[in-house]
C-alpha cells in the first residue's frame, strides 16, 4: 500500500476584484496567486463585499484564504 507523504501547508489571504461578480473576483484572486505560489491546494472564500460609488455598486470583492505546500 502506498504511503502518503506528510507535509506542511502555509495559508495566505488574497483579495480579488471584479466589476461583474463575486465569483469572478474569487477566480481572479486564485489566478493571480497561482502566478507566484506553487502547489495551491485549497481556496476558501472568507468574505465578500462590494465597493459603492455614487450609490451604485462599482466592484465586487472576494477575500480568499489559500493554502499551498510549504517548502523551506
Amino acid at each position: 500500500m502506498a504511503r502518503k507523504k506528510e507535509g506542511v501547508y502555509k495559508i495566505v489571504e488574497v483579495v480579488g476584484v471584479s466589476e461583474k461578480s463575486w465569483e469572478d473576483a474569487g477566480r481572479a484572486a486564485v489566478a493571480t496567486a497561482a502566478g507566484t505560489l506553487r502547489d495551491l491546494r485549497v481556496a476558501e472564500v472568507t468574505q465578500m463585499d462590494m465597493k459603492v460609488d455614487n450609490g451604485k455598486v462599482s466592484a465586487f470583492r472576494t477575500r480568499v484564504s489559500l493554502s499551498f505546500k510549504y517548502e523551506p
